[in-house]
């Protein structure tokens, strides 16, 4: 499967590309308005036709697919740095602070924190800005998604606690912070690695659900939440084929991250 995961490989390295040049590829820009030209199909001006506002979704589609591409690896930095500390300590240390740790991160995983993210952004005003939104929303995912990475990152601690190398490392006066930085965590390194990946589609799903709801990112800064609530009106969508682009790229993005982390699993 070497050649499929080459093509899902440089299918995200072009939609990236074509995202960090959204400024030369679609120079209107994602706010600005052809108020003569409201709900216009595809054109050469506009290859995606214009939205409700006469807003090129062409260039929102790409200035969107940045806002994703960019905070969403980001948010599962965030998330995995605290899962390593967390997880990582839980697990070495073991005792009364390994069973308190897994527990709070077992009432982590069974409470509903979408519901969080949806209380938490409902109660921003009105007015804030796209900028302080998007950076709310993909701190918030950040941390709140390392509890599910933290219960596999301590289960390979544990083990990691009583191997040989550690009891020498330990008999030699090695300290417990020079344990974790020298020994523990260059050995959960591809656990965290793969983690990362996980959480990349998980915080891309987790945005555009809240985008959809109205309470992802601000406008007019495009997100792909906020691109896919077009498609809420059946009669547009039966009319405007070309409003399942957005769809289609979000899907096939979403597939090729799944598609590499499920590629690393089975190599590994």
């Amino acid at each position: 499967m070497k050649w499929a995961r080459c093509c899902a490989i440089a299918f995200l390295l072009i939609a990236a590309t074509a995202s960090l040049l959204a400024g030369v590829i679609a120079p209107s820009g994602y706010a600005h308005q052809f108020r003569e030209l409201p709900d216009s199909p595809p054109s050469p001006q506009h290859w995606l036709g214009t939205d409700s506002l006469g807003r090129d979704r062409f260039a929102r589609l790409l200035y969107g697919t940045r806002v994703s591409l960019l905070l969403a690896p980001a948010a599962a930095l965030i998330a995995t740095m605290l899962a390593a500390i967390i997880g990582g300590s839980a697990g070495f240390l073991g005792g009364w602070y390994e069973r308190i740790v897994m527990a709070a991160t077992d009432l982590f995983l069974s409470l509903p924190w979408l519901f969080l993210l949806i209380s938490v952004r409902a109660l921003l005003p009105l007015n804030v800005s796209p900028v302080t939104s998007v950076m709310i929303t993909f701190v918030l995912l950040g941390c709140l998604g390392w509890a599910a990475a933290a219960r596999v990152v301590c289960s390979d601690a544990r083990a990691l606690r009583s191997s040989d190398f550690i009891l020498l490392a330990r008999a030699g006066g090695s300290s417990g912070f020079r344990l974790i930085t020298r020994h523990v965590l260059p050995n959960v390194l591809p656990v965290l690695y793969a983690q990362f990946w996980i959480s990349i589609p998980v915080f891309i799903l987790t945005e555009a659900n809240l985008g959809i709801l109205g309470l992802g990112v601000s406008e007019p800064l495009p997100s792909w939440g906020s691109l896919l609530r077009e498609l809420e009106s059946y009669s547009a969508l039966t009319s405007n084929i070309w409003l399942f682009v957005p769809l289609t790229l979000f899907v096939a993005v979403v597939s090729c991250f799944q598609f590499l982390v499920a590629d690393r699993e089975y190599a590994a």
